[in-house]
């Protein structure tokens, strides 16, 4: 039985894939305008990119901005994510500071996801894991591999390590460097599904090309895919009302 991750009436790993657009700004001024912009899109999760952040290492600031986002978007739900420089973020913190962040946004109550690095401590991801889940926060763990793509094996062990240490949705974002590499990650997913995973995976191909993967979600088997509002968090992404269209129409045809 394929569980679901339902957060304010979004239902995560059934039907579509669901759209998620990340929160870049660098200031809280410029976060509170992407916010507001935000609330003319049509997309369904929320994330805000805390990396990109210049008062990240300010743990009162950060709180004052996921409260500020949060109240401008209050019916979306919002995925906390501080990615490191060795997954593709912006700039690197002093792990023990990287617990106690995601702690404080989860105790703060503003947030209802997590993303947190599978390739941390395991100790430090189990003890995020579990104290998320004990606020009723649901937890991603994530892989971002940026030189290469993984043999399907590889994909696979990383999705179910995640798994096992209790990701609620295990995460894989791969680069290409050939259209058999796409194959690869959609062909990973796809055995994925059906074979070792009971809830919603997240995987993408990214940069030109593997947009594909970004797309067809619902027929290989990934249950949240990223746009853009203005400006990609990551290469590959594309516009929000784009990528919604798309999706759309290939639903439409399935």
């Amino acid at each position: 039985m394929m569980k679901t991750v339902i957060v304010k009436d979004i239902v995560i790993g059934e039907g579509v894939p669901k759209i998620c657009v990340p929160l870049i700004g660098r200031t809280l001024e410029q976060l509170k305008e992407e916010a507001l912009f935000l609330q003319t899109l049509h997309m369904d999760v929320i994330e805000w990119r805390a990396d990109y952040f210049e008062l990240v290492d300010e743990m009162e600031e950060v709180i004052t901005a996921i409260r500020e986002i949060h109240s401008i978007l209050p019916s979306k739900p919002l995925i906390f994510t501080f990615r490191s420089l060795k997954e593709g973020g912006e700039k690197e913190i002093h792990l023990d500071y990287y617990v106690a962040l995601n702690k404080a946004i989860i105790d703060s109550g503003f947030v209802d996801i997590i993303d947190v690095e599978l390739f941390n401590d395991e100790d430090v991801v189990k003890e995020l894991v579990d104290f998320a889940h004990s606020h009723n926060v649901y937890v991603i763990l994530s892989n971002h591999e940026f030189k290469k793509t993984p043999s399907k094996e590889e994909i696979i062990s990383r999705l179910i390590r995640a798994q096992e240490l209790g990701a609620d949705m295990p995460k894989i974002a791969v680069m290409p460097t050939c259209a058999a590499d796409v194959l690869t990650l959609l062909d990973a997913t796809c055995t994925m599904k059906e074979q070792f995973t009971d809830r919603p995976i997240i995987t993408m191909s990214m940069s030109g090309q593997g947009v594909i993967s970004r797309l067809a979600g619902e027929l290989f088997g990934s249950a949240l895919t990223f746009g853009a509002a203005k400006k990609a968090s990551a290469p590959g992404q594309i516009a929000v009302t784009e990528l919604k269209n798309m999706i759309n129409i290939l639903h439409q045809n399935l």
